[in-house]
């Protein structure tokens, strides 16, 4: 089997279920910067070794896929999408705003803004979280076109970012730098 179709060579991407559109699409857009995410958390997950947010991090990843899913279906297919597996849910945002939650409780947030990069790991998760907040504007934009997006894909996306943001702040430890402002 070969990796490349040729499909594309016209500036199009195929839909899941069917359909092609324009790469330059705002869906395209959308899952696009949803794949970005992914990959910046695998750097993020290599450079966490054998921590155990190692295996958070790689169970964000795998539910990333089913956003990027649920963003490349082709509209008139949405049926056919399965919830928790190309279908974003509730149960997946509560999972994350729980695992805030906790780990909030367990060690409260400063009080201060954030200066990135106290060790290699934090700062990628820092990245990730950036990435992870344009792909939730690039669905803002999708939907003010008037495309319909799933609602809970906004919800995670954003509490997915303030999850990133919990993790990066326990993997930088004491060693985080905060502005004085």
């Amino acid at each position: 089997m070969k990796i490349y179709t040729k499909q594309g060579d016209d500036g199009t991407t195929g839909l899941l279920y069917g359909g092609r559109v324009s790469k330059a699409a705002l869906a395209t857009e959308a899952y696009g910067t949803t794949d970005e995410a992914v990959a910046a958390l695998g750097v993020a997950r290599a450079l966490l070794g054998e921590d155990g947010m190692a295996g958070e991090v790689l169970a964000i990843q795998q539910e990333l896929f089913v956003v990027g899913a649920d963003l490349a279906t082709n509209p008139d297919q949405r049926h056919k999408l399965s919830e928790g597996s190309s279908l974003v849910t509730a149960a997946m945002t509560e999972r994350l705003e729980a695992e805030i939650d906790r780990r909030v409780e367990a060690d409260p947030l400063p009080n201060e803004f954030i200066v990135p990069g106290a060790g290699h790991a934090s700062a990628a998760l820092d990245v990730a979280r950036t990435v992870v907040r344009r792909a939730e504007r690039r669905c803002v934009d999708l939907q003010a076109s008037g495309a319909a997006v799933n609602p809970e894909v906004l919800r995670y996306l954003n509490r997915l970012a303030d999850y990133l943001f919990v993790l990066a702040r326990g993997a930088a430890g004491t060693d985080e730098a905060r502005s004085r402002s």
